[in-house]
């Protein structure tokens, strides 16, 4: 698979890890797991999919006999232990319970949990990504600007908001604030922390769905700031000009990956 493709597969990924994470409730609470996510997850992890009993779970062996096994409920437990350790455990018959050790095990599985609900979920999305190979070149990002210029020149809003998705993953940029949202904008930037817990964030991309405009702020603007958030809303409404627009946020999006530049200074 090219780089595109394989970036594009981790975007995937943090999507679904981050529905399946919105999904899990307080412990004791009567919401449920997404597990359709959750299966979606797995089948892009090294685990295999198995049924035993009334237990739906996934594995991946390993050599010391003991296998790593996520079971599909809404416990999210990881277990280290065998397939049938685990299955009578979770599910165990009349015959097993009559067993004193058994009983013991059935009662208290700390010996081969891992981990259960976020602690199990961060641990399946590192595993898929870990999977991925990451690696690119000049010529890669190059493609990256090439496609979203011509999406953009075209009016392809899927292709523009594609590239920018990836180079989003690669700068590591954020959604907003909530003093920076704007409805029907993409909008997304790096974010830092200023003095007094005050939210700094630039630099930023604004995107307009309707208008297939592309702007780009390049410095920071502090959630405390009134005066430079009202500017960003000027330029977001095309009354005040952006630091760069068009095509040339693509290549500016270029240059952070293959030159970047040191951190931005508060305007």
């Amino acid at each position: 698979m090219s780089f595109k493709e394989n970036l594009l597969n981790k975007i995937e990924i943090n999507k679904i890890a981050k529905k399946v994470l919105h999904s899990i409730g307080q412990i004791g609470s009567n919401r449920k797991i997404d597990k359709s996510a959750m299966k979606s997850l797995m089948e892009k992890s090294p685990y295999k999919f198995q049924k035993a009993r009334d237990i739906e779970f996934f594995v991946k062996k390993n050599d010391a006999g003991k296998n790593k096994i996520l079971v599909l409920d809404n416990e999210l437990a990881l277990y280290n232990t065998t397939v049938d350790d685990m299955a009578m455990r979770k599910s165990p018959t009349v015959k097993e319970m009559l067993y004193f050790r058994n009983a013991i095990k059935i009662l208290n599985d700390k010996d081969v949990v891992v981990s259960k609900r976020e602690d199990s979920l961060e641990t399946i999305h590192h595993e898929c990504v870990d999977m991925i190979d990451l690696t690119f070149n000049k010529a890669d990002i190059e493609n990256i600007e090439k496609e979203g210029i011509a999406s953009l020149e075209s009016g392809y809003m899927e292709g523009v908001i594609e590239s920018l998705d990836l180079f989003v993953e690669l700068l590591k940029y954020s959604p907003p604030p909530k003093e920076f949202k704007i409805t029907h904008q993409l909008i997304r930037g790096a974010l830092s922390k200023g003095r007094a817990d005050e939210v700094m964030f630039g630099p930023i991309l604004i995107y307009s769905k309707a208008h297939n405009t592309l702007k780009l702020i390049n410095y920071l603007i502090g959630s405390y700031d009134k005066g430079k958030i009202e500017l960003f809303k000027q330029i977001t409404a095309g009354q005040t000009a952006a630091s760069l627009e068009g095509k040339e946020v693509f290549e500016f999006l270029r240059e952070a990956i293959v030159n970047p530049l040191p951190s931005l200074k508060k305007n």
